[in-house]
């Protein structure tokens, strides 16, 4: 999928060497445009997923497209951010500095996470093409895309010496578009040398001692201006130390939280993809829910002060998978027993109503999408 030693997605899209760079230029000279081009089209796949039942692979590769090209943007928009000046720069999240971290360090962890994130990405639309082969290839299909998934996870688990994993495993955008552009037109040479007053303006001389002084911030911005400096406890760890390293039942956990996905696939390919068996359904709930305990148990007993010794992004992390716990609402047994009676019945009701409507329409679309398929569902 892309060269050899290369963790770009510049192989896939198989153009010449001067047309990617002339391509790259531009996204990082109008990174605010694509960026808002980016979510219009993504809101557009969003409200109409199976509004055309019958084009609906040509729909999701539409989806799967938009996403693959974010990814590669996300890409050219983070090398041209590391090109920017330091005091320029944008104080990176806890996330984007972990994953950049490894993705740095490790050519292999980049790669493997790359690879993780496109079949996310794509999932869906191999689960659909298989589908119309028959029930017995689309099944063969999900247990294959999970365990593949799975095999990655436990290589970035092994890369990072046994850390926990984060969703997603690559940095994200944090791209301040007003900042980047001005800092590419400015190394191009287009911009205009500053005035004395505006010089001026910036930094202030001390008269006696000849040391500038920075600008204060806008009388109305000082809040903001004040927080952007205060540094936590987590902004001065190294990158690696904001996940704790798991061993014994925390690494029992994190295995049985990346292995969960695996064990639900094959257990609803041994019942035939029966939905209203209620086995597959308590099997990965009741792994995935003791992954999360044995995990709270194992920070409670190996660091000190419990869970209150958790660093800021271990607690996003746990409180992402906790809300990712309400999915098994949509799942399996559940669903076709008890939530899909109570989202017909809240459809009827904004049916005919002004506005409503719409939105009634909307979740009808998802509907289909939960009713068929396995993977708009999936959190891993």
């Amino acid at each position: 999928m892309y060269k050899k030693g290369s963790t770009s997605l510049s192989g896939p899209l198989l153009l010449p060497p001067k047309w990617l760079g002339m391509y790259s230029e531009f996204i990082t000279k109008n990174a605010g445009a694509v960026s808002q081009i980016e979510s219009a089209l993504r809101s557009l796949t969003y409200i109409i997923p199976g509004r055309y039942r019958e084009s609906e692979i040509a729909s999701e590769s539409l989806h799967s497209g938009i996403q693959l090209v974010s990814l590669y943007h996300d890409s050219l928009l983070a090398k041209a951010m590391a090109r920017i000046p330091g005091p320029q720069k944008q104080h990176p999240s806890p996330h984007n500095r972990y994953t950049k971290f490894w993705t740095d360090r490790s050519p292999t962890y980049k790669r493997i996470a790359l690879l993780l994130q496109m079949i996310q990405y794509t999932e869906l639309l191999w689960e659909m093409a298989a589908k119309r082969k028959g029930e017995t290839v689309r099944w063969r299909v999900i247990v294959m895309l999970e365990v593949v998934k799975a095999f990655c996870r436990l290589l970035l688990m092994r890369l990072t010496n046994s850390r926990p994993l984060l969703s997603p495993p690559l940095p994200q955008r944090e791209v301040d578009p007003s900042t980047l552009e001005d800092s590419s037109t400015s190394s191009n040479g287009m911009d205009t040398p500053p005035t004395e007053e505006a010089a001026e303006a910036e930094n202030w001389t001390m008269p006696r001692t000849g040391l500038s002084m920075p600008s204060l911030p806008d009388s109305s911005d000082i809040s903001s201006y004040l927080l952007s400096k205060v540094l936590t406890a987590d902004d001065i760890k190294p990158p690696k130390a904001l996940l704790h390293r798991v061993s014994g039942k925390g690494e029992i956990a994190e295995i049985l939280y990346i292995l969960r996905p695996v064990v639900y696939a094959l257990a609803l390919q041994h019942f035939n993809g029966d939905r209203k068996s209620w086995r597959p359904w308590l099997i990965g709930l009741s792994i995935e829910y003791g992954a999360r305990q044995l995990a709270k148990k194992d920070f409670q007993e190996r660091l000190a002060g419990g869970l209150r010794g958790l660093t800021g992004l271990e607690r996003q992390e746990l409180k992402k998978r906790g809300w990712a716990l309400g999915w098994w609402m949509m799942r399996g047994a559940f669903y076709e027993n008890i939530t899909k009676a109570w989202i017909r019945s809240v459809t009827n009701k904004l049916r005919n109503k002004p506005l409503l409507d719409i939105v009634g329409q909307v979740i009808e679309d998802y509907e289909f999408l939960w009713d068929q398929y396995y993977f708009p569902t999936a959190t891993l």
